[in-house]
């Protein structure tokens, strides 16, 4: 039978359990993948620990994945068994080796890209793609602040808004990967902890601030990164990895210089077929162009999901995180 993680209560990695689960047949307009590869976020910490709620205990976790379509539910065009697609859907549940999910959620896989990209893609890839393209669309001469550079959604961020002409500067933990991020569309680096951040940003602009500032950390940096800002410019907090973001007065954005203020997820930027595709299609033609080199930097066997949360949550892990079946 297909083994899944699963979890009966919120808490941490211990929670997580490797159980035999049957997904039983597709419904009509589900697809049943079989899982090559799927990809760890940071937004599964969010589910185990119960800062997002799931619908319901027990549950799943994760939510992308890649491999092959294993079976087709009635009424299914578009798609055929053995067809290698990917999905990003925010029912967890991908930490599994066999799940049935809504036929329109998935995206076929190009040629050139494989399934352990494509896992690190689906979330990924997609948050930097709405993030730099939608959000925020980085104009050739924007100078732009990057939280957790060195990341998954962070390295991929920082080599697309390097290819489209931006000034990017990235905040990492450490030297090592500060190193990373130069190599990944870094023009300058500050180290969190020991770089005065708004005063080294300042000086990396003479004195005018960034245009916009990608921040998953949240609580920890949110008001130093307001502060980062040029008049006018644009804070997106898009996660919150030192904890969530405490209330702020909106007169705060007025005396920093009439800032802008947005807090987006992903799947409203996804939310329809169209969206989904169009978004796939130029994330997929950036790496195919290799204006973005996917950087998978750890890998787990599904079996191990909980060591990879251990190491996930202990700042140990650079780029992108995947387990394997």
């Amino acid at each position: 039978m297909p083994t899944a993680i699963r979890f009966y209560e919120y808490g941490g990695p211990e929670v997580l359990r490797v159980e035999d689960v049957d997904p039983g047949k597709p419904g009509p307009g589900e697809a049943q993948v079989r899982h090559h590869a799927i990809g760890v976020n940071y937004i599964d910490v969010y589910d185990r620990t119960g800062l997002y709620p799931v619908a319901a205990l027990p549950s799943g976790l994760g939510r992308e994945a890649a491999g092959v379509v294993a079976a087709l539910g009635r009424g299914v065009r578009g798609f055929r068994v053995g067809e290698r697609v990917a999905y990003v859907w925010p029912n967890p549940g991908a930490y599994s080796e066999l799940r049935n999910v809504p036929a329109e959620r998935l995206v076929k896989v190009p040629r050139g890209i494989s399934d352990e990209q494509a896992a690190a893609l689906m979330l990924k890839g997609l948050t930097a793609q709405y993030l730099i393209r939608r959000t925020y669309r980085v104009q050739r001469g924007d100078p732009i602040l990057v939280h957790a550079a060195a990341g998954g959604v962070g390295l991929i961020l920082c080599q697309w808004a390097r290819a489209l002409g931006a000034k990017v500067i990235g905040v990492v933990g450490s030297d090592a990967k500060a190193e990373l991020a130069r190599r990944h569309g870094c023009h300058h680096v500050l180290i969190s902890g020991r770089d005065e951040l708004v005063a080294g940003v300042k000086a990396l602009t003479r004195s005018e601030g960034v245009a916009v500032v990608y921040d998953a950390v949240g609580g920890d940096t949110f008001m130093e990164s307001l502060d980062c800002l040029r008049r006018r410019g644009m804070m997106v907090t898009f996660g919150n990895a030192s904890g969530p973001v405490p209330p702020v007065a909106p007169l705060e954005l007025s005396r920093r210089g009439s800032l802008f203020l947005t807090r987006p997820t992903l799947f409203h930027y996804i939310g329809t077929r169209a969206e989904l595709e169009s978004a796939a299609r130029e994330l997929f033609a950036a790496v195919r162009a290799r204006k973005v080199r996917i950087v998978i930097g750890q890998k787990y066997p599904l079996r191990e999901a909980a060591e990879a949360h251990r190491d996930l949550e202990g700042r140990r892990t650079t780029g992108s995180t995947v387990l394997t079946l």
